[in-house]
């Protein structure tokens, strides 16, 4: 970078901060003003500008690790991707605007100068769009799959009862987390019945339906019964008009019932108890 631009970042960086915030504030979307305090947008955006000189003063290595540290916190305060980008071309605006007032630009240099702050400037935005994106994508991973082992959870109410509750819909993959979940949970929990709940499912199609038989019958192969309860009129419908055959799966219309079926199953049953 030219020496000139670079001296002028270092040693103007309060003023260059101040204009910077003043017009990211101007040009901000509503949802960042809303979501962060004016500290914390001042002190993030600090970090933004400590981030930039990095790349001038700091190694690489450091560059990179302050570089990933900041994308993961403005990911966290919810700052979009446009935003970000906004960011660096109001940078490039402060700081040639500061450095034409200071007279450290002139029509001599100008050109020179233009070029090789560009030259430095458009890497940098690459890079932090690079990071950004990165840190977004594994961020969102990391939530799928939180939510994959939640969405399917396997419940133990009583000793030898489990219950998996489902909501929302069901793919492939889901599919997938929750023949794993009911295997593996079966077994830790010595389950002898194991009852799906669909109350919450919309849709119950063919894809489902398999799905949902698939992981019936790899609940018997650990030796447990599996229960399909939850089964609505609209859904009792639609399962006899594909024709699926659920011959072989208990089923019960509420999740009430299927606990008393499995406690039957298990030799127990609920007793009311009046006091005299």
């Amino acid at each position: 970078m030219n020496k000139f631009v670079q001296n002028y970042i270092q040693d103007h960086k309060g003023d260059i901060l101040q204009s910077w915030v003043d017009k990211m504030k101007e040009n901000a979307d509503e949802r960042v003003i809303n979501v962060v305090s004016d500290q914390v947008f001042v002190r993030t955006s600090n970090e933004f500008i400590e981030v930039l000189i990095s790349n001038i003063t700091d190694s690489n290595e450091e560059f990179q690790s302050k570089l990933g540290d900041f994308a993961e916190k403005i990911i966290r305060l919810g700052w979009p991707l446009t935003f970000v980008n906004e960011g660096m071309k109001l940078f490039n605006i402060v700081v040639t605007e500061g450095m034409v007032k200071e007279g450290v630009m002139t029509k001599d240099n100008q050109l020179e100068i233009v070029l090789d702050f560009d030259e430095w400037i458009t890497p940098l935005n690459n890079e932090i769009i690079n990071v950004y994106t990165s840190t977004w994508e594994r961020t969102v991973s990391l939530q799928r799959i939180a939510l994959q082992e939640l969405s399917a959870p396997l419940i133990p109410v009583f000793e030898g009862i489990t219950v998996m509750p489902l909501i929302g819909t069901i793919d492939t993959e889901r599919a997938k987390q929750i023949m794993e979940n009911l295997l593996s949970g079966a077994v830790r929990h010595r389950s002898e019945v194991v009852l799906i709940d669909i109350t919450g499912v919309p849709v119950v199609d063919t894809m489902v339906a398999h799905h949902i038989i698939q992981a019936a019958e790899a609940v018997r192969l650990v030796g447990a019964k599996c229960m399909l309860v939850g089964i609505r009129p609209e859904i009792a419908q639609t399962i006899v008009n594909l024709g699926i055959n659920l011959d072989e799966i208990i089923t019960k219309n509420t999740l009430k019932k299927g606990v008393e079926a499995a406690l039957q199953i298990t030799n127990r049953q609920i007793i009311e108890i009046t006091e005299e």
